[in-house]
């Protein structure tokens, strides 16, 4: 029996073999090799993924903790920007005293980004309930105040003569 294998088949064959070998070639020392980096790489940005969406997350809580804290602190917020005008604290607070008086100590040293004014002052008050009712107004209003101790209270009759020390913050850019 003979094979009569025309040479176009044997080309044809002999060509298929050799491009089977390429591509087995090509697999193995290409294709392999990469995939398994591929691999490697593509779980290190799963773990990128996994990190961004925490962080994602942890800013959007801490930008609505942020929200919410401005949105219930608008008055201390603005009061950072108001500048201290005496006259307009007395006439604020007189409805507290009988009579308010403020006395400027000198402006002290610059502190944590805000220029610091002492105010010594006097004042006269039926009882002390509208002292505290001060405070809880100086809480609210338009400044930064801080009242130092020690507050003194001394009885003159039927009055009570308190003297106390505030200390005013307001913005170092409004120097």
């Amino acid at each position: 029996m003979k094979l009569t294998i025309s040479r176009q088949n044997i080309y044809l064959l002999v060509l298929s073999v050799v491009l089977l070998v390429f591509v087995l070639l090509f697999a193995f020392f290409a294709l392999i090799p990469e995939g398994k980096h591929y691999r490697m790489e593509r779980l290190e940005m799963k773990k990128y993924e996994a990190n961004e969406a925490q962080y994602n997350q942890w800013h959007d809580e801490i930008l609505e903790e942020l929200r919410t804290l401005q949105s219930h602190n608008k008055h201390l917020i603005a009061a950072y920007d108001n500048t201290f005008n005496a006259e307009r604290f007395v006439k604020m607070n007189s409805i507290y005293f009988e009579s308010l008086q403020l006395q400027k100590i000198t402006s002290k040293e610059d502190e944590d980004g805000f220029s610091v004014y002492e105010v010594n002052a006097t004042s006269k008050i039926d009882s002390p309930g509208s002292f505290y009712a001060f405070i809880e107004g100086i809480n609210k209003s338009d400044w930064i105040i801080n009242a130092n101790f020690p507050i003194r209270f001394e009885r003159e009759g039927n009055v009570i003569t308190s003297t106390f020390t505030l200390k005013i913050f307001a913005n170092l850019q409004e120097k």
